[in-house]
This record gives structure tokens, C-alpha cells and sequence, in this order.
């Protein structure tokens, strides 16, 4: 998570806390009976909001939607203790709970429409005519995300109240975190599926005709090995163009390798030396889906592509602890680290080192800088790069049902 998420997390912590001495000195006044014992009655009332705050807030993480007002929107009347509560977006209501809703309804999407020219909170008395109805004062409190007014918390009460105000102001701010951590999780996602298709536009079509030619070779000479490269370039194909699931298995991301390589041997023959070691304890870690095979790629390309001679190709993965340590080694034609450096600091543009970078950034987001690619290389020496892939990290899962079977 950014900076700025763990900011937005710690003001919506401040603000629970804020919400729940305030709620907690109106629960103290009302002498509010006692229950287990936590303590003053303000520390039960905060203890009370916390826990309350906390079933409000997973709907929220999804975004401002109908059903997801509708599941929040009872928990943040609880909180405030109104008589009624409705959720908003622009242009019409999305949630109500409470009495009221049947003459209500209609009319405040008036008021929020007045509350979202200015963005401030506002207090209106709702003039309703039904004497039984005891919704007779409201707070309007706009919710915000990055693009600004999103929409509005409207809490009803029967009498006009300086602390509701406050209340609901402060629980509209925290709503407000919440949206804006669901837009931080959807912008991550459309980053990270447009790296992902970054990577696979990077699958050369140069690649693609080669391996198919290579096929082709085979196919009057030796058409059981024909067969059998076909096979291999179907499930790689399918592997990397596959719509489901941010992250994989290191299985998976392993056979894909070898189906690339089977395909890379039939093009180049002798040349390439391949050696895979590979501890079996460390087959199930989950890790960012393509974020092996790029720097395999980058091993066969820079060793057999840009040279004449033979290269080898080293993959190790290895057990290291609450880690997995994989390397990627090639006796290739290297790089300056200067350019190299430019590369992973996104200064090049162009194919060029594209892999090397989109793979550096991905682990560093999943898995914090101290996770990102160490590259050890020069001119004519070769290439070494080593991944750190923690064996457990929070939301760090394979999807199911996804897996490349040999």
C-alpha cells in the first residue's frame, strides 16, 4: 500500500476514535445501562463504535453501489443512533434505513443536489406535514473520492443537534477513506492487469512465427517431435494469455518455462544448455503471475539472440527459509549496469528491458521494495538475477483451477 493509503488509514483510525468519545459522552449522558465490563461508559461506547465501524467498512472497500449501501447503510445508522439514514450517489438515492423512506425519498435528493455545489455539510429541516413521522432535521454530509463529491450521508433526527452534526461529518469522512481505499484497489488492478499485458505484447511475434517454423521442420522428419512442440506451444500460449488470477503458483510458472524453452531448443538445437534445479517444498509459493518467464526470455535473448556462440541457462529455486529463492543465470553477452540501471528506473523507453522493469516494479508492489530484482552483470559476463519470493504474504493466493498439467 502507498503512503498515502497508510495515512488515509491511520485519519480513518482517528476519526473512529473521535466518533466513538462523542458517541460515547451521548451514551454516558442517557445513563445507558451496563453491560460486560470495558470499562467507563465512554470507553464501552467506543468500543461499541470500533466494532460497528468495523461491519460498515468491508461493503465500502467495494466501492459507493446500491447493494453495497444497502449493507452499510445499517451499520452507520447504528453508529450514529438516528432515526434514519440514506446513502447517495449524484443522482439518486442508493440506500435508506429507517422510518420515512415512502415521503422522504423523494424529496432529498434536493437537498443533497444544493450540498454537492458546495461540498460542505449542510442541516435542512425536512418540513415534513405527517405528524407521527419523527424525522423532522437532517445533516448532510458529502462523501468524497479522488474525483471529488461522490455523493452524500444524510442522517435524520427528530430535533436539530450540534453533536449530530459532528457525528456525521466525522462518520461522512471516514465513509470517505473507505472509497478512497476502494479506488486505490481498483487502480492497482488496472495496473497490474496493464502490466500483464504489457508482458504478453512482449511475447514477440518473432517468437511466435520462429517457434512455428521450428514446428514446421519437424513435421516430415520426426512428426511425433512435431506433436509434441505443438502441445508445448498450445499450453504456453494458453498459460500466458490466461484471464484468470493475478497470481500463480511457482508449479505453474515452472512448466510454462520449460513449454518456452522446449519451444526456444527447437529454434536454436545444440546451443542452448538448459539446467533447472528445483526443490520440490517450494513448488506450491504463490507468486505475481509472469514474473519468471520474462527473465528467462531476457536470458534466451541476450545469450543466443544477440551471440553466435552457445549459452547456458541456469534456473534454481530454493528453499531459503520463509522464502523462496529462485535465479535466473545465463552465460550470455551481459549488459553495462549503467544501462541496466537506467532500465529498472523506467528511464528507457522502448521494448528493450520492458520485462526486466514491469518485473522489478510488480514484486516491488506486492512484496515491498526489499523485494525487488538483484541483477548482477556486465559486458561479455553474463547475467545473474535473483528472486525473493516470501512464502506467505497477505492476499498473496493462486487462483484455483488454473493449473498447466504436463
Amino acid at each position: 500500500m502507498t503512503g498515502t493509503g497508510m495515512a488515509a488509514l491511520a485519519a480513518a483510525g482517528v476519526v473512529l476514535l473521535v466518533v466513538g468519545v462523542v458517541i460515547g459522552r451521548i451514551s454516558a449522558s442517557r445513563g445507558s445501562r451496563p453491560d460486560l465490563d470495558l470499562g467507563t461508559p465512554v470507553e464501552r461506547a467506543t468500543f461499541h463504535t470500533l466494532h460497528t465501524a468495523s461491519l460498515a467498512a468491508p461493503p465500502l472497500r467495494a466501492g459507493l453501489t446500491e447493494e453495497t449501501a444497502r449493507k452499510a447503510a445499517k451499520h452507520l445508522r447504528s453508529l450514529l443512533g438516528t432515526e434514519a439514514l440514506c446513502l447517495t450517489d449524484r443522482e439518486r438515492v442508493l440506500a435508506w434505513d429507517g422510518p420515512g423512506e415512502d415521503h422522504h425519498e423523494r424529496r432529498v435528493m434536493g437537498h443533497v443536489t444544493a450540498m454537492l455545489d458546495s461540498g460542505r455539510s449542510r442541516c435542512v429541516h425536512t418540513e415534513c406535514d405527517d405528524l407521527h413521522c419523527p424525522l423532522r432535521w437532517a445533516v448532510i454530509a458529502p462523501l468524497t473520492g479522488e474525483e471529488g463529491v461522490l455523493g452524500a450521508l444524510v442522517a435524520y433526527g427528530s430535533r436539530e443537534s450540534a453533536v449530530l452534526v459532528r457525528a456525521a461529518t466525522e462518520v461522512a469522512r471516514w465513509v470517505s477513506v473507505q472509497l478512497e481505499l476502494a479506488e486505490l484497489d481498483r487502480s492497482r488492478t488496472r495496473l497490474i492487469e496493464a502490466e500483464i499485458r504489457a508482458l504478453r505484447a512482449q511475447i514477440s511475434p518473432h517468437f511466435i512465427f520462429n517457434s512455428l517454423a521450428a514446428i514446421a521442420s519437424f513435421v516430415r522428419t520426426d512428426p511425433g517431435r512435431a506433436r509434441e512442440l505443438l502441445l508445448e506451444f498450445a499450453d504456453f500460449t494458453r498459460y500466458s494469455f490466461r484471464r484468470h488470477g493475478e497470481f500463480t503458483t511457482l508449479a505453474d510458472e515452472l512448466r510454462s518455462i520449460e513449454q518456452y524453452l522446449a519451444l526456444a531448443g527447437a529454434r536454436f538445437g545444440d546451443r542452448l544448455k538448459v539446467t533447472l534445479q528445483v526443490a520440490p517444498e517450494v513448488l506450491p509459493v504463490a507468486l505475481p503471475f509472469l514474473c519468471l518467464q520474462p527473465l528467462v526470455e531476457n536470458a534466451v535473448k541476450h545469450g543466443l539472440e544477440d551471440s553466435p556462440e552457445e549459452c547456458r541457462v541456469t534456473i534454481a529455486a530454493q528453499d531459503a527459509g520463509a522464502e523462496a529463492m529462485v535465479t535466473i543465470e545465463d552465460d550470455g553477452v551481459g549488459m553495462d549496469p549503467a544501462v541496466l540501471r537506467r532500465i529498472l528506473a523506467g528511464e528507457r523507453t522502448g521494448s528493450a528491458g520492458m520485462g526486466l522493469c514491469n518485473v522489478d516494479e510488480r514484486l516491488r508492489q506486492v512484496y515491498g521494495d526489499d523485494h525487488g530484482l538483484v541483477i548482477e552483470t556486465g559486458v561479455g559476463a553474463g547475467m545473474k538475477i535473483t528472486v525473493r519470493i516470501p512464502k506467505y504474504r497477505a492476499g498473496v493466493h493462486s487462483s484455483p483451477g488454473h493449473r498447466i498439467t504436463g
